[in-house]
Formats: structure tokens, C-alpha cells, sequence
């Protein structure tokens, strides 16, 4: 069940390989995110040290919370193993890409993030794509219109 969703990503990079990453949370910010309370439009994924981090992640207090919920925007950990770091690291080191969250859902009871390594996309590259995104809008509407 997908929690939040970057639809920006797909617009704004070419997404290449794709990971499943758990992440590191605290006090109720698990119940939040059940809730649906969060929102993965401005984050973005650091590699600090052998660790990768989501950070601007809005993750909004639980209202029936502590007194000590965690601060919204707080920087936090992805659970990853050693060699998808490693295979990350390789691939942000190359000119032109970089790692973006593509969404938050929930596998077997856990919160996970998806995440992808992806190659920033043109101007020219996105008018292509919402050209062809607009050409497959009027097939559909013409094809719905002859049945």
C-alpha cells in the first residue's frame, strides 16, 4: 500500500535502478505515516560516511502523541545493506546522477522507501515527455469516443 508518492521524479529524471530501503524512525512517527500524514515531495537522499540519509522528509506529529514527537523534517537513516551503499556511492560518483525517493509504502508491516538512482532530465527531455504524455491522452479519449 503506497503511502506517499513523488510523481515529480518521474518528470524531472530518467529513474535507472530502484532499491527498497527501510527506514529509521522513532516514538509514533510510524503511526503518522499510517495515517498518512507524510510527504516525500522535497526530499532528497545523501550518502554521508558509508550511510544514506532521506532528508526533508515531512513526516507530521501524531496528534495523539508525547509531548516529545520528533521534529517533522528531522534527518533520517535508510536501511540498506553494505553492498547496495556501495553499488549507490558507485553510481552517484558519475556525473549527472543522483538518488531520489519514488515513494513510501508499507511491506509486511513495515514502512520502506523506494528509492532510485536517476539522470537529471533536459528541458527538451520533459517537453518530449509531456508531449508524449498528451499524445496518449487523445489516443485513449479517441478510442473511448469511437466505442
Amino acid at each position: 500500500m503506497i503511502l506517499a508518492n513523488n510523481k515529480k521524479a518521474f518528470f524531472d529524471y530518467f529513474v535507472e535502478d530502484r532499491f527498497e530501503a527501510g527506514i529509521e524512525l522513532v516514538g509514533s512517527e510510524v503511526k503518522s505515516i499510517k495515517a498518512g500524514k507524510t510527504s516525500i515531495k522535497e526530499a532528497f537522499i545523501r550518502i554521508i560516511n558509508g550511510e544514506v540519509f532521506i532528508m526533508g522528509m515531512s513526516v507530521v506529529p501524531w496528534a495523539f502523541g508525547s509531548t516529545y514527537n520528533p521534529d517533522e523534517r528531522r534527518v533520517r537513516k535508510l536501511l540498506l545493506n553494505k553492498a547496495e551503499i556501495k553499488k549507490l556511492h558507485e553510481k552517484v560518483t558519475q556525473k549527472g546522477y543522483t538518488v531520489v525517493p519514488l515513494n513510501v509504502h508499507l511491506s509486511k508491516g513495515f514502512v520502506k522507501v523506494d528509492i532510485a538512482v536517476a539522470r537529471g532530465k533536459k528541458n527538451y527531455d520533459k517537453r518530449d515527455s509531456l508531449a508524449k504524455k498528451d499524445q496518449q491522452r487523445t489516443m485513449e479519449r479517441d478510442l473511448k469516443d469511437n466505442y
